[in-house]
This record gives structure tokens, sequence and C-alpha cells, in this order.
């Protein structure tokens, strides 16, 4: 057992004798009184041996933890407020219905802890391996999870308001009824996770709940907040996608049409292909294609844009209008999309300035007429009986 001391003059000197004598006195002395709640507060038990004590009910506000190891510790009900736990072994202890406010948990192990219901408000649980633990009925409300290990985790009926998920870990974990209302989420790993029933409003508002937590920001920001509709708005009928390479030369070309789009109240989205094409680029191409009125591809130098066409003409009714200078020629697959009628004719212009001039009669206008055309078959294909 390292040596455990007071610090700060806080706790019970004679309960610190005690547990500075060994886990098994400890735990025979806490059978012997039950009813004395040991006060561990402000103790400096840093890298200490209390793998299997009880420490239930005790209080440890305020002590120094770090490094300690707490494996198969009973801390049921215990006061961990403010407590240092970074680095701690907490795997497979007891901590169902702790206090941990604002304890700091980062890079602790966790795992198959019981945390149920346990109070983690404001804890400070970055890195912590929190794998297989049991959180159900856990407030975590504004507790920091990011880069947390959660996976395989119970998280059922979780308090997660304000809570921070930048690259958390939830692969396999159960997310279900949990209150997810001001949450931030970035990057977080959800794969065979179970979502349903998530909270995302406040508690004076009446209930919405959403089945996936990357979502649950958007959905919520979508309901009640009339510039975030505005904006959706605009993209789908300002936005304009503008696909090519950004190589020195071709990039005069490119952004020159941005500034006429804009001259024209367009709102022009410019994604550079000037590198390798992976599934990343071509599923951001798809997002920005779904959300745009139209799309203008350049074919001058086709390094990387024939896979991207391939992934949106087919599957997306986005209307395309191609550009290519007059001394170059379409690169052979184009050809096939041909039978797809919201692809327009290639529009050959000899220079920029060429292209500029006439961007309106032989670019941006021949567009929208065919983006008005595909709007209304399909709204009357929604008024069709189904």
């Amino acid at each position: 057992m390292a040596d455990i001391h007071r610090r700060n003059d806080m706790a019970n000197q004679l309960h610190l004798v005690i547990l500075n004598q060994g886990k098994a006195t400890w735990n025979k002395w806490r059978k012997q009184h039950p009813e004395i709640r040991p006060d561990l507060s402000g103790a400096n038990l840093s890298e200490a041996d209390l793998s299997g004590a009880n420490l239930s009910g005790a209080n440890l506000n305020n002590a120094h933890l770090t490094g300690a190891d707490l494996s198969g510790a009973n801390l049921n009900n215990a006061h961990l407020s403010s407590a240092e736990l970074s680095e701690a072994n907490l795997s497979r202890a007891n901590l169902r219905g702790a206090h941990l406010i604002n304890a700091n948990l980062s890079e602790a192990n966790l795992s198959e802890a019981d945390l149920s219901r346990a109070y983690l408000i404001s804890a400070d649980l970055s890195e912590a391996d929190l794998n297989n633990a049991n959180l159900s009925e856990a407030d975590l409300s504004e507790a920091n999870l990011s880069r947390a290990n959660l996976s395989e985790a119970d998280l059922s009926r979780a308090d997660l308001r304000h809570a921070i998920l930048i690259r958390t870990n939830f692969t396999k974990a159960i997310l279900t009824h949990c209150q997810i209302y001001g949450i931030s989420v970035w990057d977080v790993q959800l794969q065979e996770a179970e979502q349903n029933s998530l909270v995302i409003t406040h508690d004076n508002q009446p209930t919405i709940t959403v089945d996936q937590l990357e979502v649950a920001q958007f959905i919520y920001l979508l309901l009640n907040n009339a510039k975030i509709r505005d904006v959706i708005n605009v993209l789908t009928t300002k936005a304009i996608l503008i696909l090519g390479r950004f190589t020195p030369e071709r990039k005069i070309i490119l952004e020159s049409i941005g500034e006429a789009l804009r001259r024209q109240g367009y709102l022009p989205i410019l994604f550079d292909f000037d590198r390798p094409s992976s599934q990343t680029v071509r599923e951001a191409v798809g997002t920005l294609a779904h959300l745009s009125h139209f799309i203008i591809a350049d074919l001058t130098d086709p390094s990387s844009i024939p896979e991207e066409l391939e992934t949106i003409i087919p599957a997306l009714a986005v209307p395309v209008q191609p550009i290519i200078e007059a001394s170059k020629r379409e690169f052979s697959m184009f050809k096939g999309y041909g039978i797809y009628h919201w692809v327009l004719e290639t529009y050959k212009y000899t220079d920029c300035a060429d292209l500029l001039a006439n961007i309106h009669e032989k670019v941006i206008e021949p567009a929208t007429q065919k983006a008005c055309e595909l709007q209304e078959k399909k709204r009357e294909l929604d008024k069709k009986p189904r």
C-alpha cells in the first residue's frame, strides 16, 4: 500500500490510518462499522493500491487518486466530486450512484465499470477507457468525452446534455432514450451502435426524438432556426457546384466562373480535384451535388473528374453543364452520359474571355432552364396518387 496521507487537512486522520494498513484491514473495519461513512476528502491516494477496496458511500471529494488502482473497488454511492482520477484503473469497479461531478478522469481505465446512475456532471473523461462500461441512466451532462472509448458501453437513458463528443468511440454502444440537447458531436465512431429515441429538445419544450446522434444537431437547428432553413433554401436554389482541376492554368478559369456566378446572385462551390480520388472525396462530391441547383463540369483536364461524374450523373437528376476548351476533346466515357436528359450539351469556348462573355447565355441559362424542368416534373409526380 502506498503511503497515504492527508491533503489540505480535510480527511479524517483515523480513517486514513486504517486505510494505510492495507485493503484487508480496511475492508474488515468497514464490515464491522457499516454505519460509518469514511471521510477521505482531499486525501492524497496517488498510485495507491485500492483494488477491491470497499469505498461505498465514502467521501472522496477533492481526493488525489492519479494512477491509483481501484479495479474491482466498491464505490457505490461514493462522493468523488472534483477528485483527480487521471490514469486511474477503475476497471470492473462499482460506481453505481457515485458522485463524480467535475472529477478528472482523463485517460482513466473504466472498462467494465458499473457507472449506472452515476453523477458525472462536467467530468473530464477525455481519452478514458469505458469499454463495456455500464453508464445506463448516468448523468453525463456537460462531461468531456473527447476521444474516449465507449465501445460496447451501455448508455441507455443517460443524460448527455451539453456533453462534448469529439472523436468518441461508440462502436456497438447502446445509445437509446438519451437526453442529448446541446450536445457537441464531431467525428464520432458509431459502427453497429444501437441508436433510437434520442431526445433533442430541452425539458421545457415539446419532446422531439431522432434515431441518429450525428444528425441531432442539424435537426434541432432546422426546427428552431429560421436562418438555417433559409440557408438550405439558398443552397438548393442558388448553390452551383463547379468541378474541375485546380492546376495553376485551370484555376484561373474556374475562379473566373465562380466570380461570374457571384455577380449574378449565385453561390459558387468550387471543389478541388488536384489530388487522387478516394471514397471520401466521392462522398463529399455527392453531398454537394445533392445540395446544388446545377453543376458546371470543366472537362478540359479530366484527370479525376470522370470518376466523380460517374458517381453523380447516373444516381442524381441534377443538371450538369459540361464545358471544355475548343481545342480539347471530351473523354471517351463521357459520351455515354447522353442517355441522361439532365446532362446538357457541352459548351466549347476558345479562351477565358470567350467563356465569360457567353457564360450567361451558354452555361447559366440552359442549366437554370433544365433545373426548372426537373423541378416541375418532380412536382407533377408528387401530385400523382400512389
